[in-house]
């Protein structure tokens, strides 16, 4: 045989190579789609469906006001945060953080309260000069909506939380310019979030005491179950 010979396949082993290559054909295992192939990363219930921002929305009674209540909140952070990145203006980037936080506080406290929670509280000053707070609250036969109520008290108490953690990191990365504003919103956001939980806890409390009038119970033993009442609903809501 020299170097340009080939060797050709034996005649009776062809057919069996043929037969061979044929079966292990018909062997493969064929992919099915299914329709969970396709539809795994859609909603398949309602709770699904109705989850996330937009959900939330959706089951709001007054989405306009939530979204202004965050907006603000979310902005001022924002600003914040992105002030030393984009514009070295220290005065430009205080008035417009300050700017927010005053709409925020305004916002918060005589219409987002208002609408979600139907809660409003504010401070006055009588004719001798004596300041008291003054809270207004909702008629307990109307409650508010429980996705309004949740979110609002959600935005009241972590934001504040959201701003002691930024002033830690200024103080930690000793950046001292800017741990005034993080003091002033910090006194904004507290302002709020004290106002609200007590005029939360006074209106619970006119709740009891219009809740024992109510069943006709007076003198000596209206007095002691309006003070159990009082303490019960200030056990369950402090």
């Amino acid at each position: 045989m020299s170097a340009y010979d080939t060797i050709e396949p034996d005649v009776d082993e062809q057919p069996k190579l043929a037969g061979s290559i044929h079966a292990a054909q018909n062997t493969r295992t064929p992919v099915v789609l299914t329709p969970s192939n396709h539809t795994s990363g859609l909603a398949t219930t309602q709770s699904d469906a109705e989850s996330g921002i937009a959900g939330i929305f959706r089951q709001s009674a007054h989405p306009l006001a939530l979204f202004f209540l965050y907006i603000f909140r979310i902005a001022a952070i924002v600003v914040y945060i992105m002030c030393g990145w984009v514009t070295d203006n220290y005065v430009l980037s205080t008035v417009v953080v300050v700017v927010l936080l005053a709409m925020d506080f305004w916002n918060c406290r005589n219409v987002s309260g208002r609408t979600l929670v139907g809660l409003r509280f504010w401070n006055q000053v009588d004719e001798d000069g004596d300041s008291y707070w003054v809270f207004e609250s909702r008629d307990p036969s109307r409650p508010a909506n429980p996705v309004d109520s949740k979110m609002f008290w959600t935005a009241v108490y972590s934001f504040p939380l959201l701003w002691v953690a930024l002033l830690i990191v200024s103080i930690v990365k000793l950046n001292f310019s800017y741990v005034p504003i993080v003091i002033l919103s910090l006194v904004f956001n507290f302002a709020n979030a004290i106002g609200f939980t007590y005029a939360d806890r006074d209106a619970k409390q006119r709740w009891a005491n219009s809740a024992v009038g109510g069943w006709g119970i007076s003198g000596i033993g209206g007095q002691l179950v309006s003070s159990a009442i009082s303490r019960s609903v200030g056990k369950i809501f402090s």
